[in-house]
């Protein structure tokens, strides 16, 4: 191999280490699939999780996502519920999308979830945790009672470490307050 090759790839690779999710997670961005475990693609230059050519989540070239992966979860039913503030009772808007997490999830029979519960910045670390618990438990008991068996489901709470916007405003603390289905 020429020493010139052998630079761009190495310039390649170095690119892909530094990219981040930004831009991709919906499947949206041109990745290189440059392969990963059983020659899946997951874990390719494209982001996280991806199938080939396209963004994190395992979108393809076309931008179809693949059956029972996270995009497909998201573009099919959606992948988040809101909560009010110090609140973990499922509102309308969440329970129709639960309801369609159910009926994707039925039809990927062998699809495992996991639902992390998420906080604004106010309160405390320990009552932001526990909160964020309850919000996890309770989509878990919504998608059991619509079918789902509760062994395909697990929980957790990131509580406020993990905001989706960071800003200190009334609309960011509402984006904040949610729980999110992730395909394990």
């Amino acid at each position: 191999m020429s020493p010139r090759i052998a630079a761009c790839l190495a310039g390649l690779v170095l690119l892909a280490a530094c990219s981040s999710d930004n831009g991709t997670a919906n499947g949206a961005g041109a990745g290189a699939g440059a392969g990963g475990p059983n020659g899946t693609g997951a874990y390719g230059a494209g982001g996280a999780y991806g199938s080939g050519a396209g963004g994190a989540y395992g979108a393809g070239a076309a931008g179809r996502a693949a059956p029972g992966s996270q995009e497909d979860l998201v573009q099919s039913a959606g992948d988040r519920v809101f909560f009010s503030t110090d609140q973990s009772t499922l509102d309308d808007q969440a329970r129709a999308t639960l309801d369609k997490q159910a009926q994707w999830l039925q039809q990927n029979p062998t699809v495992r979830i996991w639902i992390a519960g998420n906080c604004d910045e106010r309160g405390t670390e320990e009552y932001n945790l526990a909160l964020g618990q309850r919000r996890a438990n309770a989509d878990r008991d919504y998608l059991v009672a619509h079918g789902i068996d509760r062994s395909r489901i697990e929980t957790i709470s990131y509580g406020k470490s993990r905001p989706i916007d960071p800003a200190s405003t009334p609309a960011a603390w509402a984006q904040n307050r949610n729980a999110i289905t992730s395909v394990r």
